[in-house]
């Protein structure tokens, strides 16, 4: 079978590259030890599921892989959510919830804001999303990310996308947006995200779900500890026209075919201008910078490995648990990794070493997504109702996450 050859070779270079006869990242070099793979078990048609155990610089590292053949015209993978952008939920309940028969937990997102007192953090993701060809929301600032440090020339604005070409790529979503009003054409700064630039607007639809967006004002563009503006402004447009307007970020949940603005600084001056009854026209979209074809799936992610190479500069020092995504065959096979956590080893990869393990299974090009607690990888027996969860989190219990890729199978 050529899915079970092609994972034969995988675990063949990855054994050579981690024993150091493969040249790689210099962690990742330095290790000595075997590579081990489990049983490969097929899921269903065109998706296979294994575990693996790999001696790394830190020590022994279990990890567990799904490998999906995207040509299959049977397979397909999606962004699974909450059913809302400001909020969480288990791998295994997204999973559920779509009948996925497998899944890993995505991009990393606002979990914490002890440096804000008083303000929810809203669960919403960092990156891009896009799901079954919809665009959910636009990229947070660089600096208000959550996450370990971008490598040099990498944004907030990266994605790994499946096109409805069914092909696996990398790329950037960039906001295009504007406000027109009889007063003049103002730039839209920001899509259903939980913070705005410093003087930006911001525009909210009911896919943003029923959390406060007070957050959203908080943070600089240098600064994601930064105080909050007081200065905001809502407005609320709907069939074209304002229909109210607020001196405060509201909560609640956006009616359908509402649209709420949110503006801070100058953007809030910008809002002030509006009363109730006035046109206004809003428009958003997320442009791709490396294609025209349009996604069917996309999700944020800091690449780690691009044509073939890993980037410059990544941390070979901080091991922890992780989880990824690549893609290899010119976009056609799309593998999903996800460590074990430390209730079960004390190890984790590098993010040099996640690099160049991605490559050595086969991956062109590969993303590290969220990890530590929340790094989970999910799938289903044949013939169960659920999925099961085959990774060990870090806790020793399922975190709620912002979003994950799901893996949806006809047979």
């Amino acid at each position: 079978m050529r899915r079970r050859q092609a994972g034969m070779c995988a675990a063949a270079l990855l054994a050579a590259v981690v024993a150091g006869t493969v040249g790689g990242a210099g962690s990742a070099q330095a290790a000595a030890g075997p590579v081990t793979y489990g049983q490969e078990e097929r899921l269903a048609h065109g998706v296979d599921y294994q575990d693996f155990t790999v001696q790394a610089v830190q020590g022994t590292v279990h990890g567990h892989l799904l490998t999906m053949d995207l040509s299959d015209r049977h397979v397909r993978v999606d962004l699974l959510t909450p059913g809302a952008v400001a909020a969480r939920a288990a791998v295994s309940q997204l999973a559920d919830t779509r009948h996925a028969v497998a899944a890993v937990n995505g991009d990393f997102f606002n979990i914490d804001e002890t440096q804000h007192p008083g303000v929810t953090p809203t669960g919403s993701s960092v990156g891009p999303e896009i799901g079954s060809g919809r665009q959910l929301k636009a990229a947070v600032p660089n600096a208000q990310r959550f996450g370990p440090g971008l490598p040099s020339g990498e944004t907030t604005q990266d994605v790994l996308g499946v096109g409805v070409d069914r092909r696996a790529r990398l790329d950037t979503l960039t906001l295009h947006g504007q406000v027109r009003t009889a007063q003049g054409t103002y730039p839209l700064g920001g899509f259903n995200q939980y913070a705005l630039p410093v003087g930006g607007i911001g525009a909210y639809t009911a896919d943003w779900g029923a959390t406060s967006r007070g957050r959203a004002v908080c943070g600089s563009d240098t600064s994601r500890a930064a105080g909050c503006s007081t200065d905001t402004y809502e407005v609320a447009v709907r069939a074209g026209r304002v229909v109210s307007v607020a001196d405060t970020p509201g909560a609640g949940d956006v009616p359908r075919g509402t649209t709420v603005l949110l503006g801070r600084d100058a953007g809030a001056d910008t809002l002030r201008t509006l009363r109730p009854g006035d046109r206004v026209r809003v428009d958003e979209h997320l442009a791709p910078s490396a294609t025209r074809v349009p996604y069917a799936f996309a999700i944020g992610g800091f690449p780690v490995l691009r044509a073939g190479a890993p980037l410059a500069g990544l941390d070979d020092k901080v091991a922890a648990t992780r989880t990824a995504a690549g893609f290899g065959d010119h976009g056609r096979t799309l593998r999903l990794l996800a460590l074990d956590g430390s209730a079960e080893s004390n190890a984790g990869l590098t993010i040099a070493e996640l690099a160049t393990v991605m490559r050595e299974l086969g991956c062109d090009n590969a993303v590290n997504l969220d990890g530590g607690g929340s790094t989970t990888l999910v799938a289903r027996d044949p013939g169960a109702a659920a999925v099961t969860v085959r990774s060990h989190p870090a806790a020793g219990v399922e975190r709620p996450v912002a979003n994950g890729i799901g893996v949806l199978a006809t047979r």
